[in-house]
């Protein structure tokens, strides 16, 4: 059996927005996606923008799972359809690149954190993970993000933003929901149609 918790209707979470919703229930699992920040053309990004603000004010916070399954479905899955199609320059396929990133994901697990799964694609990371011990999950993120943008930038010899600014993130709701998730990350390297060494895939399911 998969070890929870797991997201509560009934229980408090913490919530913020930036340029996307993100929530957080004490350590419940979470299932997080970020992208190099070359990895999508600004025309296609501009559209999805205006669509999801349109959709976010007929569907005004809090969200029913319906509502938030319907969310992810028309704005979290499009955006990783486009990721799989391999836009930028796509510094994750080369192994040493990669390498520094699943090095991060891994340093603090078990004491941050509990690392579930997570798969380092050309252009984006996916992690199945839960926070530990009142660790907030932007910062955790922003851990992972900024070692990983300073040793790839070291190691290529050049300064610039590596990770756009934003993650997509969302809550898991139970077991079965857990083992989805970290199917989707097992699949989606040859979702995207990539040869085993072009992506570093992980998981404790």
């Amino acid at each position: 059996m998969a070890e929870g918790p797991f997201f509560s209707a009934y229980a408090e979470t913490d919530a913020h927005r930036r340029h996307l919703p993100h929530w957080q229930q004490g350590e419940a699992w979470c299932f997080v996606t970020w992208r190099l920040a070359d990895s999508l053309p600004e025309e296609k990004l501009g559209l999805w923008r205006a669509e999801r603000e349109a959709w976010l004010r007929r569907n005004p916070e809090p969200w029913d799972e319906a509502t938030e399954a319907d969310y992810h479905e028309r704005f979290s899955h499009r955006i990783d359809e486009w990721l799989d199609q391999g836009c930028g320059t796509c510094l994750l396929r080369e192994a040493a690149n990669a390498q520094v990133v699943a090095a991060a994901l891994r340093h603090f697990d078990g004491a941050r954190y509990v690392m579930g799964a997570f798969a380092v694609m050309p252009n984006h990371v996916h992690v199945l993970f839960r926070p530990l011990g009142g660790h907030l999950l932007a910062d955790v993120i922003r851990s992972w993000k900024g070692f990983s943008a300073r040793e790839i930038n070291h190691r290529l010899s050049r300064n610039g933003t590596v990770w756009q600014d934003e993650y997509w993130d969302r809550l898991v709701r139970s077991e079965r929901h857990l083992l989805t998730c970290a199917a989707y990350i097992r699949n989606n390297p040859a979702a995207a149609k990539l040869h085993p060494n072009e992506y570093l895939w992980e998981s404790k399911f």
